[in-house]
């Protein structure tokens, strides 16, 4: 079997308005230059088998992005050397933050990943207030969004892919009440649809505006462990991490 890298990356300031086709193309044209050999597809316009995760909506941050690449020769021997080497190439905004070679049974990114914990900068709302309304949607049954499928409009049910939610502890010495935002810190489940940081905000009230949404990690769960595809020391290995329900206070 042909053998496979994951790259974690970075992507983070104004790159963050670039379109998932574009930040490809810029990984496409990196690898090339970096010299590291990739297979290409069969048929009539063979394209080098990359695969990357969950897109990220544009507009939004990450610190938790992935790329896996299928190699048509032996991987370099020093692969932190060749990280480094692979970031000079990449735009400002993109860092290879790791990168590991994957074990025959590992998935697809698309399959796997069973959750996103996300960083939110809010408007709109004091800090107080903002509280009442996670918890409001915390215990709430249901939560409806309006949804848009193949020109067709629909409501959902967002609140089984709410897993937590909760404010960020503000600054030392802040004063939460006139602070000019709020962050909240969430992760929403990939099952059985996504939620999108925009969605989220929305079901907190039409006066929240999101202002800067920030993917942090990504999550692979199995048999009651969870760990992250690829974490930053560019070790595969499964982590347990029991995850409860944040609460605002």
């Amino acid at each position: 079997m042909a053998e496979r890298l994951r790259f974690r990356f970075t992507k983070l300031g104004k790159i963050r308005f670039t379109s998932q086709r574009d930040v490809a193309r810029m990984w496409e044209r990196a690898l090339r230059r970096s010299g590291l050999e990739i297979a290409l597809s069969q048929g009539f316009n063979p394209r080098p088998l990359l695969a990357f995760g969950l897109a990220l909506p544009t507009g939004a941050e990450s610190l938790a992005e992935y790329l896996d690449a299928t190699l048509s020769a032996v991987p370099p021997s020093d692969l932190a050397e060749f990280a480094g080497s692979l970031g000079a190439l990449l735009p400002e905004g993109l860092e290879v933050s790791a990168v590991g070679v994957l074990p025959d049974a590992a998935g697809s990114l698309q399959q796997e990943v069973t959750s996103c914990s996300w960083e939110l900068e809010v408007l709109g709302v004091t800090a107080s207030d903002l509280a009442t309304r996670v918890g409001r949607l915390l215990d709430a049954p249901s939560v409806s969004v309006r949804r848009e499928r193949k020109g067709r409009t629909f409501d959902d049910d967002l609140r089984p892919s709410v897993r937590s939610l909760g404010l960020i502890d503000p600054a030392r010495g802040a004063d939460p009440a006139r602070s000019p935002s709020c962050w909240l810190r969430a992760e929403t489940a990939t099952r059985p649809r996504g939620v999108r940081p925009r969605e989220l905000v929305e079901a907190l009230g039409t006066d929240v505006v999101l202002a800067r949404a920030r993917r942090t990690q990504q999550w692979i769960e199995h048999d009651g462990t969870r760990r992250e595809p690829l974490p930053v020391g560019g070790h595969v290995a499964a982590v347990t991490a029991p995850h409860a329900v944040e609460r605002a206070s």
